[in-house]
């Protein structure tokens, strides 16, 4: 299986909450590769991918934050309009949610990544190779 590992936090909304986070990872030599910050008024979400997901685990764990690990794709976006479309409707006439997503792109803009969590990752895997559309390895988030 292609899947990646994600990072999500759950800690409350206030001033400081994601410059702990970043502190904590940074000292422990996890850089971050990916992140979204999600909030739900007093609390909120913060997903993100890293490059040695298992120490960011422990690291933050052992720095007293509620954190969990979740199977994502990291999907090649074509870098022009309508990239997000191609992906978007190979899932969704395949019958596959897609539960959230965040993207970015890599340095000197060498491709674009999506971070895609869906209610079917077997599926999903299926249906975007067929259709052509490359998922990355962990090993190739992790170097990006």
């Amino acid at each position: 299986m292609v899947a990646i590992k994600q990072i999500s936090i759950f800690m409350e909304n206030k001033p400081g909450s994601l410059a702990r986070v970043a502190k904590t990872l940074s000292g422990g030599g996890v850089n971050i590769r990916a992140l979204t910050v999600a909030e739900a008024g007093d609390f909120g979400v913060i997903r993100m991918v890293v490059d040695d997901t298992a120490k960011g685990y422990q690291v933050l764990r052992d720095g007293g934050f509620t954190v969990s690990e979740t199977d994502v794709l990291a999907v090649e976006l074509k870098d022009v309009p309508g990239g997000l479309y191609e992906i978007a409707k190979t899932l969704g006439e395949n019958n596959i949610n897609m539960d959230y997503a965040y993207a970015f792109v890599t340095a000197k803009a060498e491709r674009a990544m999506l971070i895609v969590r869906v209610d079917d990752l077997k599926g999903a895997v299926e249906v975007l190779q067929k259709a052509g559309i490359v998922i990355a390895t962990r090993r190739e988030v992790q170097n990006i």
